[in-house]
């Protein structure tokens, strides 16, 4: 039975926007009452979908805003401008403050038992050169990009396959397409709604021009020496991707548009003409003209934000920053919020399973010795040196607010006791010790431990010295090294790390619609067992297939809730899941609800006061929508 996803539907709960007719008269918006008069630009009434997205602005606890004016923030590195499209949040579903899904560009969604999904789009929705949004976008996306064997040589996104098997993919007019499989995909609308999600749509007529397909062989090769790229893949590559918001002439469906070349220090992105969203007053959104973003050296971002150069910032501040960030409130006109983050953990430390280190790849596929490692560090004297007992000791799990939280689990195996960790130490073997009081790997190597971090957060730090000190007590040493991120994480993915320190879970706001891919060996950016992940991501064509006991679990579970459409099943599942990973102590978490600060400028409003930071779902600032926040004139 087809079900229509409409306001109050059961399924995810996904909501229909108000059609046209129910919406309010539109309004002019002022930046563009001199470019309209003059023909330069169609009139609002031509430039929003027939039938916008309208945000009822009551119903979310907000002030209807004036439109017009700019707020800065700030990022260390240029390429960190990407977040933009991460804030902006558009996407063809989306998450809500309710962090449950809604149909957001799209006007609908119709799914029949989670294998076929229908998607509609808006009449006269238009991308933000003018250009209209249709299906064609859709088919692009799909026949040239994700089946073209040279722009995808690993095949089409692992979240468009179901066993291994392609969709369906049908577009029988152009404003509506249809993705079906033989079993259901669960995964498919969750995609869609990421902070980086499944691009299933591209500007067609943009990216015609970098295709070998479409493009004057002459013309196309031009512009690959033009740009100094090797070959047309590079190029389309580097012209094409949405997320990045790195090139100005790319057709976006975002709020804003990044209108600034790298290199830059400055990146100006300016108001979409053509976006869908209005107001329930008819105002045209985002409110704002021009969100400005600086580039800055990554350790000033805090005494910067501090002295007010930034309306609203939260990239680049930590926990030990609020205290002056406090104190510089009233000189700097803005406030400090206090969101706690919905990481897993903090900090947590990863063991690799796929060290290329015979030795430590047993060591760290030992349980007694993960077990060990975490009743050795104590928790409690983390929480009150490093945040002054205001966050939760815990292992690296689901939140409280997750419906799949179980607070047995999130203490298991971090009680300190030396005792018991020198007994489960002893019992894997590792019983004999230098004149130090080191013990001994059965190799003969002293027992220390390297961990490898970015040296991004001074609170890694911290952690890593208090843990150093409990270790040295059950015989372990522990030294650090740091490495830029993209060497840190290379290290990781080939094997040459033993031991890693990073966030905890990234989403642990497990909900019965989030695809528990978290809590498997499924992405090659699980610290813990990278090539495991690698592996499902090309199925097979590097990495390692999962050989642990445990792990083949979990993968078998994984693969289980993708093909039931059972929930009480698939609530069961995400459960055993959660404990395994508690129970084997895949990654050592140290606390959780770090509260994380927010500065908010005084003139800028809609920024809710409380909230969570959440990566996935929430997008950060995107569940709140951005495109809601405005300035006093």
């Amino acid at each position: 039975m087809i079900r229509r996803l409409r306001l109050l539907a059961i399924l995810l709960g996904l909501a229909q926007a108000l059609p046209a007719a129910a919406g309010p008269a539109l309004v002019e918006t002022p930046m563009y009452e001199q470019d309209v008069a003059a023909g330069k630009l169609p009139p609002v009434t031509q430039r929003v979908p027939e039938a916008p997205a309208v945000v009822d602005m009551a119903a979310e606890g907000k002030q209807p805003g004036r439109q017009g004016g700019e707020i800065a923030w700030m990022v260390g590195r240029a390429r960190d401008i990407r977040i933009m499209n991460t804030y902006g949040y558009a996407r063809l579903v989306g998450y809500g403050p309710d962090f449950q899904l809604h149909p957001d560009i799209l006007q609908s969604v119709d799914v029949e038992g989670e294998r076929v999904f229908t998607l509609r789009l808006r009449p006269g929705h238009k991308w933000s050169d003018g250009q209209p949004f249709t299906s064609e976008d859709f088919r692009f996306a799909w026949e040239d990009m994700e089946l073209d064997k040279e722009l995808s040589p690993y095949g089409p996104d692992t979240r468009l396959l179901v066993d291994g098997e392609l969709p369906k993919v049908e577009f029988p007019d152009p404003l509506t397409v249809r993705y079906s499989w033989p079993k259901p995909n669960p995964e498919f609308l969750p995609g869609l709604a990421g902070p980086a999600p499944l691009y299933i749509f591209a500007p067609a007529h943009y990216l015609k021009q970098f295709h070998k397909k479409y493009a004057d062989p002459k013309a196309l090769d031009a512009l690959v020496k033009q740009a100094g790229m090797r070959n047309w893949v590079a190029l389309f590559n580097l012209r094409g991707k949405l997320i990045d918001a790195a090139n100005p002439e790319l057709p976006q469906l975002e709020p804003w548009i990044n209108t600034t070349k790298s290199p830059a220090e400055r990146f100006v992105f300016v108001r979409n003409p053509y976006y869908h969203r209005i107001d329930s007053q008819g105002r045209q959104l985002p409110y704002l003209d021009r969100v400005v973003v600086n580039v800055v050296e990554g350790s000033l971002i805090p005494a910067k934000a501090g002295a007010g150069d930034a309306d609203l910032q939260q990239r680049g501040l930590r926990f030990d920053n609020i205290s002056f960030l406090k104190a510089g409130q009233k000189a700097g006109h803005y406030e400090v919020r206090l969101w706690p983050t919905a990481l897993g953990s903090e900090v947590a430390l990863y063991p690799n399973f796929n060290c290329n280190d015979k030795d430590w790849r047993a060591l760290n596929r030992d349980v007694r010795f993960r077990r060990a490692l975490s009743l050795a560090i104590n928790r409690d004297e983390i929480n009150q040196v490093v945040f002054f007992g205001l966050a939760r000791p815990s292992q690296n799990t689901v939140l409280p607010e997750s419906p799949y939280y179980d607070p047995a689990l999130a203490a298991e195996w971090t009680q300190f006791d030396l005792a018991k960790a020198n007994a489960l130490l002893d019992e894997a073997g590792l019983g004999k010790r230098d004149g130090d009081g080191i013990r001994l790997m059965p190799n003969g190597r002293r027992l220390e431990i390297v961990v490898e971090s970015t040296g991004e957060r001074s609170i890694e730090a911290d952690i890593l010295q208090l843990i150093r000190d409990s270790w040295a007590k059950i015989g372990v040493a522990l030294y650090t090294t740091q490495s830029q991120r993209d060497v840190f994480l290379q290290r990781i993915f080939s094997g040459d790390t033993v031991m890693s320190v990073w966030t905890g879970m990234e989403n642990a706001l497990i909900t019965p619609s989030t695809v528990p891919s978290g809590l498997a060996p499924v992405d090659q950016n699980w610290l813990q067992y990278p090539k495991w992940g690698q592996y499902l991501q090309t199925r097979g064509a590097a990495g390692e297939k999962p050989d642990e006991p445990f792990a083949e679990t979990l993968m078998a579970l994984y693969d289980e809730w993708h093909t039931t459409a059972d929930k009480a099943r698939r609530d069961a599942i995400v459960r055993e899941m959660v404990k395994i990973q508690a129970d084997e102590v895949t990654s050592i978490g140290t606390v959780q609800a770090v509260l994380a600060p927010i500065v908010v400028k005084d003139r800028l409003h809609n920024v809710p006061e409380k909230g969570i930071l959440s990566w996935d779902p929430g997008a950060h600032f995107g569940v709140y929508r951005p495109d809601t926040f405005w300035v006093d004139p």
